[in-house]
């Protein structure tokens, strides 16, 4: 029987490779092995702070470690942005962004991240819509009459944003392009700023979120269109821009990225869970108070959507003559 103690040559090496291979697969499965932290390039308050804080909260208790959300506001998130691009790709520090992620690299003339090339996709999360409202004074009633008016007299009408690159600016930047038309852009330092011109006439028209549809239904503002593919199911008697300018939409999102090169196990299991937790009931109860919509998809489907509006929005920004930052 001595020879069924021997150790033939290709088993050994096989132990050997097994060695190798079984604390990688473990290491895989026990993500994460220390605190999760997400990066969100905004203040806290506002719409995509709270969006990672509720994914921070219910991730915590979906991958057994603490979820951590840290705020690094400034220059229109590309702060936080180059932070994580810049971070160990193992998937403990990840980034929430909004879809300016899309549009600063052709906004910004050294960019500090490259949108497609230096991050994992990993899902989108929420979606809306906004809504073109004008002051009553203007003389239109719908998209329709906007655009004659804006071809009538070239520049006379301006609208205002939260600030130049921001989605309520380039809303506009797009509407002009498709429609021929050259209108005045107005920007503020957001919308604390940029709501109060517009209600007291200082602005003709602007591009809100919910945060307007109080004001058009005590008729201090007029909704003009929406900017989704569909109808705003709380206003349905309003139309889309898309309904008098085929192919018009916008959407702003907010989505989760991990650093370029991150495991694709360790990417897929954090997008399965980010699913899975912000379709629970009161993460959705959450979304709809604030007028937002559950939009997870795959890390695939997320890639898809960031590269078609990183060329969509480059083309716009070039076309309209946006001064780069």
């Amino acid at each position: 029987m001595r020879g069924s103690r021997s150790h033939h040559p290709a088993l050994i090496e096989l132990a050997a490779i097994a060695g190798l291979v079984l604390p990688v697969t473990a290491f895989a499965q026990s993500y994460p092995t220390k605190p999760v932290r997400i990066v969100v390039g905004f203040a806290a308050g506002g719409s995509t702070d709270l969006v990672a804080r509720l994914a921070a909260n219910k991730l915590s208790a979906a991958l057994g470690q603490p979820v951590i959300v840290e705020n690094r506001p400034g220059a229109g998130g590309n702060i936080a942005a180059e932070l994580v691009a810049k971070s160990p790709p193992d998937g403990h520090v990840l980034l929430v962004a909004p879809s300016a992620f899309s549009v600063n690299p052709s906004l910004y003339r050294r960019a500090p991240y490259d949108a497609l090339k230096d991050f994992a996709p990993v899902s989108a999360m929420t979606s809306y819509m906004l809504f073109l409202v004008c002051h009553p004074s203007l003389p239109v009633r719908s998209v329709k009459e906007l655009v004659a008016l804006a071809k009538s007299k070239p520049g006379h009408v301006n609208y205002s944003s939260a600030g130049t690159g921001t989605t309520t600016h380039i809303s506009g930047e797009l509407l002009a392009h498709m429609t021929g038309t050259r209108m005045t852009h107005v920007a503020f330092k957001g919308t604390g700023q940029q709501l109060p011109a517009l209600l007291s006439g200082e602005v003709a028209l602007a591009f809100g979120s919910t945060t307007v549809v109080p004001l058009v239904q005590v008729r201090k503002l007029v909704l003009l269109g929406v900017t989704g593919a569909k109808r705003f199911p709380g206003l349905p008697q309003a139309p889309t821009i898309a309904e008098t300018v085929p192919g018009y939409e916008v959407n702003s999102w907010n989505a989760m990225f991990a650093p370029a090169g991150t495991p694709p196990a360790t990417v897929q299991r954090i997008s399965e869970q980010l699913g899975k937790a912000l379709k629970q009931t009161d993460a959705l109860e959450i979304f709809e108070r604030q007028g937002l919509q559950e939009s997870t998809g795959t890390p695939e489907a997320l890639a898809a959507m960031v590269a078609e509006e990183v060329a969509k929005w480059a083309k716009v920004i070039k076309s309209a003559s946006i001064p780069l930052q």
